[in-house]
Formats: structure tokens, sequence, C-alpha cells
């Protein structure tokens, strides 16, 4: 469908908005780069869906409704209304361009915690005007936390009034709440889904999340505080157990939420207002200091894909040492084999005091043998954690869960496969030491992974 899109790239539609650009969608929807110098933007996005679809009337006036909200951190919606495209009719949604969205910075890794307390304050924020208008967001994930000219801003083209049907929400995705796949969408869903992206935040990867289980996602203690207590109280089972946006912002020390005053918008056009739109779409004084404040308080975290790398403590290699199976266990397709000799990372070599460097290694690394039947209960990722303690000639003599994870089952496999690892000794300034190891585990549907992480040595 992507190459059906793509094919009306320099088309222009209704005869006024060129369509540049093709940035992505799915078969039910397009979004376009699009020339519009009159809006007074550089660059702006252009929504296309089918207008024949049972949804396609209760979509055109969930935008209406989305279009009259005015906040500094939502995607501004300027104008829709109906088009033809070919031989299909198309509903149209002209928005602010987003060069960037946090899943993509996410990809060079996990955000440090204070940047992560600016990411979510903005959200917050934004979270708490929305709900109060009687609005829920529903699509919260990394990928719809974006930057505009360097402000973070949460997507707005899918906003649903809360308690009425809600177009395009067939189908729950891993950041949405366990009632969803009832049908059933929620302010406290929104919660759910930011505990989500909390988590990934911190840890570059969603919590895990097993189907058959009916407790609360068990999160690592690793998390610190305060993101640990917010996560857990977002990520309740139960929705009504879940805490309120206003209970989250008291935990990270925000305080009553202030909603930034905007000018009222004018009504959402069914067509090309371009002399208007400049004039309509231009904010108080007092609201363009609310945004530069969440400008300096976001644009570090925006800024971590322009900003030249630092020295990574891990850096990837290849594992040199042959992948071994428990004694017993069956052998592995190829295609698992292939999965399983994945990058190991290793940490930068901790110094002594008289500058020798300690050496050491994983000399054998052994994955749990998990059934495919079990690994097709998984939803997203399983990560367990384990502690080894590691006795000078590099055998592992001890084993802990650190954290256990949403099932006992993938723990059990996690700590007894860790119990299989050797590493090469390691030495400081000629003597062999103990050593601690923390292995991860992350069990999904389609491979199982292990990431080793050596902490410092001791004895």
């Amino acid at each position: 469908m992507t190459q059906a899109w793509k094919q009306w790239e320099g088309q222009a539609l209704n005869g006024e908005f060129l369509l540049r650009e093709y940035l992505g969608g799915s078969e039910d929807s397009a979004v376009f780069l699009i020339e519009d110098p009159e809006r007074g933007v550089e660059k702006v996005a252009i929504k296309l869906i089918p207008a024949g679809t049972s949804d396609a009337d209760l979509q055109f006036s969930q935008w209406k409704d989305a279009a009259q909200l005015s906040h500094p951190h939502l995607i501004h919606l300027f104008e829709t209304g109906r088009c033809r495209l070919g031989d299909r009719d198309l509903l149209y949604l002209v928005m602010e361009y987003a060069e960037l969205d946090l899943s993509r910075v996410l990809s060079k890794g996990p955000i440090p915690p204070d940047e992560t307390r600016g990411t979510l304050r903005l959200v917050l924020q934004t979270l708490a005007y929305l709900h109060g208008k009687g609005f829920i967001h529903g699509h919260l994930k990394p990928a719809n936390i974006m930057s505009v000219g360097g402000q973070l801003k949460l997507s707005s083209d899918g906003l649903c009034r809360a308690g009425k049907p809600c177009a395009g929400w067939s189908t729950p995705g891993d950041y949405d709440p366990p009632e969803a796949e009832s049908g059933i969408y929620s302010q406290a869903g929104d919660v759910w889904s930011l505990g989500m992206v909390l988590v990934e935040l911190m840890r570059q990867r969603s919590p895990a999340w097993v189907t058959t289980d009916e407790g609360d996602p068990v999160l690592p203690r690793t998390l610190p505080a305060p993101y640990y207590d917010i996560a857990r109280n977002c990520l309740r089972f139960d929705p009504r157990r879940r805490w309120t946006v206003a209970e989250i912002a008291t935990r990270l020390g925000m305080g009553a939420i202030a909603i930034p005053l905007t000018a009222p918008k004018a009504p959402i056009g069914a067509g090309p207002q371009k002399a208007a739109a400049k004039r309509r779409y231009i904010f108080p004084m007092a609201v363009a200091a609310v945004a530069l404040v969440g400008t300096l308080a976001g644009l570090k975290l925006l800024n971590h894909h322009r900003a030249a790398p630092k020295p990574d403590p891990f850096h990837m290699t290849r594992p040199t040492a042959p992948l071994t199976r428990k004694p017993g266990a069956k052998q592995q397709s190829s295609e698992n084999t292939r999965r399983s000799h994945s990058a190991l990372p290793s940490v930068a070599e901790p110094k002594t005091a008289t500058g020798s460097v300690v050496q050491g290694g994983v000399r054998q690394k052994v994955l749990p043998d998990v059934p495919q039947s079990a690994l097709n209960t998984i939803r997203g990722t399983v990560v367990v954690t384990v502690n080894v303690a590691v006795d000078p000639s590099g055998n592992v003599v001890g084993a802990t869960l650190d954290s256990p994870g949403p099932s006992k089952y993938f723990a059990r496999l996690a700590l007894e496969a860790a119990r299989e690892w050797k590493f090469r000794p390691v030495e400081v300034d000629g003597r062999q030491v103990s050593k601690d190891w923390l292995l991860q585990f992350d069990f999904k549907k389609t491979e199982v992974k292990a990431i080793p992480v050596r902490t410092a040595p001791h004895g």
C-alpha cells in the first residue's frame, strides 16, 4: 500500500496542496509533506483517509472537535475537508509537520533521568489539559511524542471525546491498556500508556506483558525513584487503581498542574482560508512564554540525536565463544542459532589504583530452551534479569533473580540458563578476583536474547 500512496507524490490535491513527499501511513491512511507557503510555516503535513468507510464521518467529526483545542504542546490542526485523488474520495487534515519523534531518539539509547523528568512534565501538562477538556489521547507512545521546531508536542489527529465512539481504535497496540482488547478506552488508559512510555524512556524497552497473566506487570527495581512508583501505579491491571495525571504530577513534585491560557480558535474550515490562517493560529505573548519554557525543558532531549555522541561505556563486539545449550536440550534450528549469536556488549574496564586494567569477558553463553508454544503467549517483550556471582576462575557460583518479570515460567528458565554461563578469569594487578554479572534475558515471540552487563570486581 506504501507504493499505492507514494505514486501520488508531485500531484496537486484539490488543485492547491502539492504532495511533495510521502511520509508514511497504512492501507487506510497516508501522510504527505505539502507545500503551503501562505500558511506562515515552512513545512506542513496533510493526512488522507478514505471517505467511504464506516468510520470516515466519525473521524471527520473528531478532527473538528480536536481542532478547537489549543495548547502549546499539542500538534496544531489547521484545516480539514474533502477531496478526490485519482478515483478515490478522501478526507484530509492539514496539521503541523514534526521533524522528529521520540521513537527515533530512543533508537539511540535510553534517556537519562533528568531528561526523562523534563519530558514527563510536558506530557503530564498536556494530558491534564486534554482530560480537563473531556478528551482521551488514546495513542500515547514514543512515535506520537514529537518535535516541532525543537519543542515537544503530542499528536492530536487521533483525539476522541471520553465516553463517545472513537474512530480508528479497533486494533490495540503494544502501548494500549489491557482493557483495550475489549474495546474499552478511557483517560485511565492514557495513564497506562504513559507508564509504558516512561519505562521505555529509561530502559529502551517496554515493560514485559504476558497475556496469560492476570496480575500487574512486574517492573525492574533498577528504575530510580520516583519513576518506579509512578510506573507501578500507572501500570495497574485494574483501571480504577491507576493514578490520575494529578497524582502522578504530585509524586513528580510538580504540584498542581497549571493549564496555560490560549486564544480561542476559530472553527476549522472545510476549505482553504489562507488569509485567515496566518492570524488564526498565532498565540498571544503569554502562550509564547509558556511554549518557551517548554522548549527549554525539552530541548535537551529532542536534540539528543544531533549532539556529538558521548563515549559510551558499552561498546558492541561479536562474541568469540560458541553458543552452548544446557545438557539434554534440543538442538536449535539454524534460524534460532543465527539469532542467538547477537552482538554482546562489554563495559569499559575499570582501573585499579595502580592503573592496571581488569580483564575478563564471556566465555560461554547459554540461552534458555523455550518451546515456541510458550513464546507465542508473549505480548511485547518479557524481560528477566539475573544476578550471577562468578568465582576467580570464571565459573558461576550463585544466581539470583534481580527482576523476575511477569512470568514465573520464564524467570525459572532464565535462572537455569544463567547458572550454565562461563566467564574468562578477571585479573587485577596480576591476581584473579571474583566478579558479579547482571544477565538480562529478553523473551519475544520471535527470539530469545541475552545481554550481559559486567559490574565491579571484588575480592
